[in-house]
This record gives C-alpha cells, sequence and structure tokens, in this order.
C-alpha cells in the first residue's frame, strides 16, 4: 500500500470502502481481526510512537526514543510488535532503521479516536 516519492515511501488514502450501514453483520473473523488491531493500538507507548512518526512522516527509532524519554531497545520492541501486525514499516539507512505507518488509514483511526476524546471532553465539561 506504498509508493516511491523521491525515495521516501508515502502512504497512500484509504481506499474506498462501504460505509457501516451498507455491510452486513460483522463475521466473528472479522469481529476478532478488528479485536486484535485495538489490542495492540490499546498501548499508550504504541500509540505515542504512531502518533509521532505521523507527525514527522518518517522517524528513526532513536529520534522516538529522545521524544518519547525511553530507551531506544524499550521503543524497538514496541516497533516490531507494530510492524508484526503490518501497521509501520521500515527501512535502514547506515546503522539507523527509520518506520513509517504503512496505511494512511491508521492515521485516520487516531485522527478519528482523537476528535472522539476532545469531544467527548466538551460535552462532559459543558
Amino acid at each position: 500500500m506504498i509508493k516511491m516519492k523521491q525515495n521516501q515511501l508515502v502512504s497512500r488514502p484509504c481506499p474506498a470502502k462501504p460505509g457501516l450501514k451498507l455491510r452486513g453483520p460483522l463475521t466473528f473473523d472479522q469481529a476478532a481481526s478488528l479485536e486484535g488491531l485495538f489490542a495492540i493500538l490499546a498501548n499508550d507507548t504504541r500509540l505515542r510512537l504512531l502518533h509521532e512518526i505521523a507527525r514527522r512522516e518518517e522517524a528513526c527509532t532513536s529520534e522516538l526514543a529522545e521524544v518519547l524519554e525511553m530507551k531506544p531497545q524499550a521503543i524497538s520492541n514496541q516497533l516490531q510488535r507494530l510492524q508484526d501486525k503490518g501497521i509501520v514499516t521500515s527501512r535502514r539507512d547506515g546503522k539507523n532503521v527509520y518506520y513509517q505507518i504503512l496505511d494512511h488509514c491508521v492515521i485516520v483511526l487516531l485522527e478519528r479516536g482523537l476528535c472522539l476524546i476532545e469531544e467527548a471532553a466538551k460535552r462532559a465539561s459543558g
């Protein structure tokens, strides 16, 4: 789901899909897959990593460790989990490994999640 743009990986926008109202009921397999996706995202470190990668479009382990104030090994472990699920991709440049979000749908999901919590907070406070 990625293309090259001047030696840089760029995620494509989410492909057009039918809205929820136009889809049939979720199958058990679909529900289990969604559960697995949300489980991997249900981690504050991984969410912060994804947000930082999305902000930069690409980031190496040492940059992410510095921003999140964590050890590079801890960052690498979390990035590996995201890579295993096909959420991020990596490329090596010398000693550095750079990570990018593989699918723009992840960015949309993060944006919608932030919107949801911000709007819920507004409703609760006012």
